[in-house]
């Protein structure tokens, strides 16, 4: 399988801020096709999500810089999005050395740092060009962000992490990830900007008219 990382059109920049100010309306700007913009799975997926609700993942990689482009845009949209969804960030692993990066975003969400450090994460990657591949410079940089480097070093290689990182491979693998960043929508569609024209907008766009599509039944 190919995987690939996912050039972001020059619109993107200029989307961003639009875009998520009226989600409920995204689905309306154009319709998508099965097989062309978006694939459905089979089998599907259980989502982990309540009655009720639509499970949206978004999968990603700290060190793809189109993940970090698409980041503000993605804060925005879920900011914006309606109560009826669950959205999660799932952290894959395309090979070995992702995974201390899947472990530095569980441990983050184990000590409730996500939203304080997340972008931070990835600032520092591609805007500080600082190195956060290996376990001995995550632990270092934690630690300098003021976090309890001690506490977060024992999260980062709990059995509970541990878990959590296999259980992200084996989304990865359910949805047939080709390339980050892209998105899961409750279990049944997997969408990516190699497949739709129009980039990450897009793909936004399609995953809004997946879950009208989902509400309709």
């Amino acid at each position: 399988m190919k995987r690939r990382e996912f050039s972001l059109s020059a619109a993107v920049t200029a989307s961003a801020l639009a875009l998520p100010a009226a989600p409920p309306a995204l689905a309306q700007v154009r319709q998508f096709m099965e097989g062309k913009d978006f694939k459905r799975l089979d089998p599907p997926v259980k989502p982990d999500a309540p009655a009720g609700k639509v499970e949206v993942l978004e999968f990603f990689w700290y060190y793809c810089p189109h993940c970090h482009d698409f980041e503000p845009m993605l804060q925005a949209w879920i900011k914006a999005a309606p109560k009826d969804r669950v959205i999660r960030r799932v952290p894959i692993a395309f090979q070995a050395s992702y995974v201390p990066q899947q472990k530095l975003f569980y441990a983050l969400e184990a000590m409730g740092k996500i939203d304080e450090l997340h972008a931070k994460v990835f600032r520092t990657i591609h805007v500080e060009k600082k190195p956060l591949g290996r376990d001995e410079e995550i632990l270092a940089w934690v630690g300098a962000q003021g976090v309890n480097a001690a506490k977060f070093k024992e999260i980062y290689n709990s059995f509970n992490v541990a878990n959590k990182v296999r259980h992200a491979t084996q989304l990865q693998d359910s949805y047939a990830v080709e390339g980050v960043p892209s998105m899961g929508v409750a279990g049944r569609y997997y969408v990516d900007a190699g497949m739709i024209r129009g980039g990450m907008p897009a793909v936004l766009q399609a995953v809004e008219y997946l879950i009208t599509t989902i509400r309709k039944g």
